[in-house]
Formats: C-alpha cells, sequence, structure tokens
C-alpha cells in the first residue's frame, strides 16, 4: 500500500511544481522589464542621411531639417512658420533677402556671399541653397536674425531647439533605468537612462511620467525610477537684438483728405476742394500712377501745388496706385522682382525729394494671395528710404477680411508709419445686394480687427463721403456712387421720405417708379458723427475721406469736433 502512494504523492508533487514554473514564468513574463529595443530611425521617421527630425520645444514636429556638407538648413517655409518671416526669396533673380530698418541683406542662392550696405563678406558656410525645387536656409544663417537655440543629435540625426524659455518641470534618474515608448514594461526601449540623468517631466501620470532625456528623446519613464523633481527657469537667448523701425508718426490726429486728381490740369482744384475743409491737416493727391511692368509710372505731380498746399498748412502726402491702369500692368510680374521693385521705388523717392513731398500713400489694390509675399516686401523695402529721408509712408488695406490677411496688416504696423482702413465699400458697383457702403458695424468691426494687428496711434480709418443710389428693375440691380449733394437731391426730386435706421446708424430711403425700387442709405453728417465716435472710442491715428469734394460744408464741423476730443 506504501509503495502505491510514493508514485502517487511525487507524480503530485511534479505537477505542483510544474504548474508552479509555468505560472511563474507567466508571472515574469508578465511583469518582467521588456529589453527589446525601438528602431530610433523609425521612430523619429528619419529617411536617410540628410534627413533631419525636429524637436522644438518638447515635441517633435512634421517639418524636417536637412544636413548639408555638416550644416544644419530648414526650408523656407519652416523659418517663416516658426522662426522668422521676414526672409524673403526671389526665384527669378536668385536672391535671398533680409530686410533691415536701414538695409537689404542679401545672398545670392548657392553663394557663401553675403551683401548689405558696407560691402561682401564671405561665409564659412553656404547661406541658401536650393534642394529640388525646394529652397533651405542654413540654421545658423538664421540664427544671424533670430534668437533660438539648437543642438544637433546623431543616430538618428535630430534637431532640439527652443524659441522659448518657459519654466520646466525636472527630475532626476534615481536608479539606472530605461526610457520606453510608452508607459508599460513591455514598451520597446527607447534609450538608457542612468542614475543622476537629468530629465525634463513633460507630463506625470500614476506610474508613469512622460520626459525627454538631454539628448531629445522622448519618452516614458517609471514614477519611482524619478528623484528631486524640481522647476528650472532656462536663461534665454537673446544674441541678436532686434533693431528699432522707427516711426514718423504725429502727435495729432490725423486729418487725410483725397485728392482726385486725373491730369496735370487737376492740380489747378486745390483751392476749391479744400475750400470749405476745417482741420484737414493732410493732404493725398492721386498723382502717381502705375504704367507698366517695369516700375515706370506717370506723375502729375506738380511743385506749385506742394507750395500752396504747405502755405495751407496741409502736408502733401502723394498717392501711388495701380487701379487706372489694372488692364495694363501685372502687380505679380512688378512686385516679384527685387530689381523692378527696386526701379519702382527709386522712382517714387525721387518724386518725393524733387518736389519736397511729406509722404507717400500707397494704394494698391486687388493683390493676389500668390503676390502677398512680395507686396509686404515692397513696402518693407520702401519703408528704408523713407525712414532715411522723413518721408511718411502710409499704406491704404481694406476693411479685415480672411481673403485679404495676405496684406499681412501687423507687418506693415512695424515697418510703416499709418495703416489706412478704407472704411467703405461694404457694398459696391457689382454687389449681388442693395446695402449701406458703410454700416456702422462694418466700420467698427474694420477698426477692431486692425487694433488688434497693428498699434492704434498707426491707425487711420477712411470714410465716404459717397452715397450709393441702388436701382432694382426686373430683379437686375444696379448703382452708382454720388457725392452728398447729389443724394440729397436725389432724395429731395423724388420725396423720399427718410428715417434712421439703428442697424447701419444712417438714414435709409427707397421709392418706386416704373417697377424700379430705388433705395439709399446716406452719407450725411449724422452719420459720420456716428462714425468719428467710434474711431474716438479706439483712440486711432485720424481720419481720412474718400473724396474731397464729395462731402458738404457741415461735415467739417463733425469732423473738427472728433479731431479736438
Amino acid at each position: 500500500m506504501k509503495k502505491k502512494i510514493i508514485p502517487v504523492l511525487i507524480a503530485i508533487v511534479l505537477i505542483i511544481v510544474i504548474a508552479g514554473v509555468s505560472f511563474g514564468t507567466v508571472l515574469l513574463d508578465k511583469y518582467s522589464y521588456s529589453k527589446e529595443r525601438a528602431d530610433l530611425n523609425a521612430h523619429f521617421h528619419v529617411t536617410g542621411e540628410t534627413d533631419v527630425a525636429i524637436v522644438l520645444q518638447d515635441e517633435v514636429i512634421e517639418e524636417r531639417a536637412r544636413l548639408f556638407d555638416g550644416n544644419y538648413y530648414l526650408d523656407l517655409n519652416t523659418v517663416h512658420k516658426y522662426f522668422n518671416d521676414r526672409f524673403y526669396e526671389d526665384k527669378g533673380e536668385g536672391l535671398l533677402l533680409y530686410t533691415l530698418p536701414d538695409d537689404i541683406i542679401r545672398t545670392s542662392i548657392g553663394s557663401s556671399e553675403v551683401t548689405d550696405r558696407e560691402g561682401a563678406e564671405a561665409f564659412p558656410y553656404i547661406p541658401a541653397r536650393y534642394d529640388g525645387e525646394v529652397l533651405y536656409i542654413a540654421i545658423d544663417y538664421v540664427k544671424q536674425y533670430t534668437n533660438f537655440s539648437y543642438e544637433g543629435f546623431t543616430a538618428p540625426n535630430r534637431l532640439q531647439i527652443y524659441t522659448q524659455w518657459d519654466e520646466r518641470q525636472v527630475a532626476e534618474i534615481k536608479k539606472n533605468t530605461a526610457v520606453r515608448v510608452l508607459g508599460g514594461v513591455k514598451s520597446e526601449v527607447l534609450k538608457d537612462v542612468v542614475k543622476g540623468d537629468k530629465v525634463t517631466v513633460l507630463e506625470q501620470m500614476e506610474t508613469w511620467s512622460k520626459v525627454k532625456t538631454g539628448d531629445a528623446i522622448i519618452g516614458y519613464v517609471e514614477n519611482k525610477r524619478l528623484t528631486n523633481h524640481r522647476a528650472e527657469l532656462p536663461i534665454p537667448v537673446t544674441d541678436y537684438e532686434e533693431p528699432e523701425y522707427t516711426s514718423i508718426t504725429r502727435d495729432y490726429k490725423i486729418n487725410l483728405g483725397w485728392h482726385v486728381i486725373a491730369g496735370v490740369a487737376g492740380n489747378d482744384t486745390l483751392d476749391s476742394v479744400t475750400a470749405n475743409t476745417k482741420g484737414l491737416n493732410v493732404i493725398s493727391p492721386t498723382w502717381f500712377k502705375l504704367s507698366d511692368n517695369n516700375g515706370n509710372f506717370t506723375s502729375f505731380a506738380s511743385q506749385d501745388y506742394v507750395n500752396r498746399a504747405h502755405k495751407k498748412g496741409l502736408e502733401v502726402w502723394a498717392l501711388v496706385e495701380n487701379i487706372e491702369y489694372a488692364g495694363s500692368v501685372d502687380m505679380y510680374t512688378i512686385l516679384s522682382s527685387t530689381t523692378t521693385r527696386a526701379k519702382l521705388i527709386d522712382g517714387l523717392i525721387n518724386q518725393a525729394l524733387t518736389y519736397g513731398l511729406d509722404g507717400i500713400n500707397v494704394d494698391f489694390e486687388q493683390i493676389s494671395m500668390d503676390c502677398g509675399e512680395h507686396y509686404i516686401q515692397f513696402i518693407r523695402e520702401l519703408s528704408i528710404p523713407c525712414r532715411k529721408n522723413g518721408i511718411v509712408l502710409s499704406v491704404d488695406n481694406y476693411v479685415p477680411t480672411g481673403y485679404t490677411d495676405h496684406y499681412d496688416r501687423a507687418e506693415q504696423g512695424v515697418v510703416a508709419d499709418y495703416v489706412i482702413i478704407m472704411g467703405y465699400d461694404e457694398h459696391y458697383a457689382g454687389s449681388p445686394e442693395a446695402g449701406s457702403v458703410a454700416s456702422i458695424n462694418y466700420v467698427e468691426e474694420g477698426i477692431v480687427k486692425t487694433v488688434n494687428e497693428v498699434p492704434a496711434n498707426k491707425v487711420i480709418n477712411a470714410i465716404p463721403f459717397y452715397t450709393r443710389i441702388w436701382e432694382t428693375e426686373n430683379g437686375q440691380l444696379s448703382s452708382q456712387a454720388v457725392g452728398m449733394d447729389v443724394a440729397e437731391e436725389f432724395v429731395k426730386a423724388h420725396n423720399i421720405a427718410v428715417e434712421w435706421d439703428d442697424e447701419t446708424c444712417q438714414n435709409y430711403g427707397e421709392y418706386t417708379s416704373g417697377g424700379s425700387l430705388y433705395q439709399v442709405w446716406l452719407e450725411d453728417a449724422s452719420s459720420i458723427e456716428v462714425k468719428l465716435n467710434i474711431m474716438d472710442k479706439y483712440q486711432i491715428g485720424g481720419v481720412a475721406s474718400w473724396r474731397l469734394g464729395y462731402e458738404k460744408p457741415e461735415i467739417w464741423n463733425v469732423i473738427e469736433t472728433y479731431l479736438n476730443k
């Protein structure tokens, strides 16, 4: 009997042992630390020897750097997005430009030579080069004009870049361990870290923390492996001192009137269009009109006009426009060429100096989105000789909308002296519906959006001295723009009863005749006063008026009251 029991006991013991070993193996497999290593090239999506991942602050961004001849490069779009949007590429002439308040720094793409007003300098690397169609700028060249820090690492190629220096949470490794792809002992190992290594703690969870190592590996470490948690405030990089873009702004409100001049003879109307004005301190004659794609323009400038305006106490800010010759000039062709921009600017400055102009007013309309970068580069470049010669640079803009963002009002607010809102044409010739040319909400929205980007003392809001008379006949809508006198005569001639419209803050009237509906939203002393009150509310730099000669004399009493507030 005893002999029979012993084998059974042995079998049971063996079963228990085997079960225990199996269970232990399962437990060991479940709770032991995986030693499997992640493929770092795949982790950083590095695809070749010249490909470089970018860790910006504490995040791996989708944009990539490149490694050429041992130097790191960033493509132009990445530079604009994250670092500095003043670098400008002229593809046609093969140039990279950087505009300062008093100089244009240029390099021929692919050359190591950089030129400024002091002459040429050979750099130890190529500042800008093409790889296919993509322009890359050396990161060290970007640092010439931008404050940031960077450090490069290999295996795989990656850059750690800081553009901000906010307080960071850091800790030290308490015991040798691994940084893993995810929180969990079975996750693949990204990097081994040893006791005493410092890591940046990006996110702390219940048992794991997301950290970044000193060589820009981002992964997860167990909380129990971390010690000496503390906050650190990095030392900001301030190697580059941003130059000051000085502005020629007046210490009083601007009251500008546009004087439409279609030929030399139009200069003789200066006395008549200013006869009833009050408080007018700037007149802007429409003298310069682009005439071809080579940077040429026609000029109706008159020394006698300037002299007479100065005697009246008026500054003369001559306007340059692209409207009249819109069919024969291509703004992209003009503005995308560094040579053509320079010719146009030289011509304008020569006229300003010849006639003793006080300012230049740029009125380039219908600029296409793809021309936006060239347009703002023109404004930057024009600002240099204006600043040097004490010539006020003002720029006309539409009321801000999403489809005019490429006019870059924020940059205008830095480099130009005044940013003028054309606070009208809410409804215009060709509009699908009749309406006000400048309702109060439209005007206020334009001012609010502009002062969010431009210093208020640099903002001028332009008001309309005209009204549109709308006619709807058989479903067809048409309109004509008329001055205040003509609008008033139209209302009287047709016995139109006008009433104040609280929504637009204008006097509105309509009548029907011969199957046609006529409508007017009048611009008059009452509507102008409300607009000026809004302008005073936001303490902007002044008012402009389109156009002199279209107003009734009493309008100037309202404007004078605004100026004296």
